[in-house]
């Protein structure tokens, strides 16, 4: 294909984001068939199908989500041509889309992603949580910049992905202030058969812990275990069990959950991980937070 119909890629922009055949006609007034025979015509010039029939709607195919975030950056530059030409200025914001694994420590991805929030110039973030077995596809489809992890990406996962590991954290266990008062003394003893919750088991660190928890023939009773690790600093918060978070955070997670300092140890180990579908970081914006990721593990 020499050059590209721009004119069928704008009906196939209004549909996509108006979700119907029907909608887009109407916003681009004219007719559904005359849309549909733009778009079918934009499909034979790309080679792929761009959408698929799932019940009575028009659900956009793994090329069409490519196509879609392409379309959108090319009217998005259209736009600010118009308005360099015309010397007005541009509010054209520099996207960047987010995937982040159930287990990756909410507190960990703020402080990750902040720098993102005080650039001067304009930043648009899109944050997508999810499983990570979920969230490769995506990436490797371009659906997505960049996934945060707890653990790399699995060799069996047959997707072309790279990771780059950003860092890791010692574990700080905290509980709210009666029981992390009694849970001080003779600690890490101290937590054998202490109500305690923990992260699920299918986790990186739930691991890391069970080790630990072994090496020093300590049991706890796991009272309830936790994909979101926010949710089980709240359930800590309400005095029911110790609760384990990395070191690099626990500064925020005791003010903000008023919780108490039990003990810390280094044998057990958090890990963080940007997982790309380029084999060098060179988005702007991964950069910038692969670097900070970096700065907050390695103080």
């Amino acid at each position: 294909m020499d050059w590209l119909n721009y004119h069928h890629l704008r009906y196939f922009l209004t549909v996509a984001q108006t979700g119907s055949l029907r909608a887009a006609a109407e916003k681009l007034h004219v007719s559904p068939p005359s849309i549909s025979a733009q778009i079918r015509e934009l499909e034979a010039a790309l080679g792929e199908k761009l959408f698929r029939r799932s019940g009575r709607a028009n659900v956009l195919t793994d090329a069409g989500q490519i196509a879609l975030r392409h379309a959108e950056e090319i009217f998005s530059l259209g736009r600010e041509l118009v308005s360099a030409v015309k010397q007005r200025p541009t509010t054209r914001a520099l996207r960047l889309n987010v995937g982040v694994a159930d287990a990756f420590p909410k507190l960990v991805t703020y402080e990750i992603l902040k720098p993102l929030l005080a650039r001067p110039e304009p930043v648009h973030l899109v944050c997508r949580e999810g499983k990570l077995e979920d969230l490769l596809p995506q990436l490797a489809s371009h659906r997505l910049d960049v996934v945060l992890s707890d653990e790399p990406a699995p060799s069996t996962a047959k997707l072309r992905v790279f990771n780059h590991k950003l860092g890791e954290s010692g574990i700080t266990f905290c509980a709210a202030a009666p029981s992390a008062a009694r849970l001080r003394k003779g600690f890490p003893r101290s937590l054998h058969e202490a109500p305690a919750f923990l992260p699920a088991e299918n986790t990186a660190l739930r691991r890391s812990l069970e080790n630990w928890f072994r090496t020093l023939q300590i049991r706890p009773r796991v009272v309830a275990e936790f994909d979101d690790a926010a949710l089980m600093k709240v359930a800590a918060s309400r005095g029911l069990g110790f609760v384990p978070i990395p070191t690099i955070v626990a500064d925020e997670a005791v003010e903000r959950y008023q919780l108490r300092r039990i003990g810390a140890t280094e044998r057990v180990r958090d890990e963080f991980h940007a997982i790309t579908a380029e084999r060098r970081i060179t988005h702007p914006l991964i950069s910038l937070i692969t670097a900070r990721a970096q700065e907050l593990t390695f103080a």
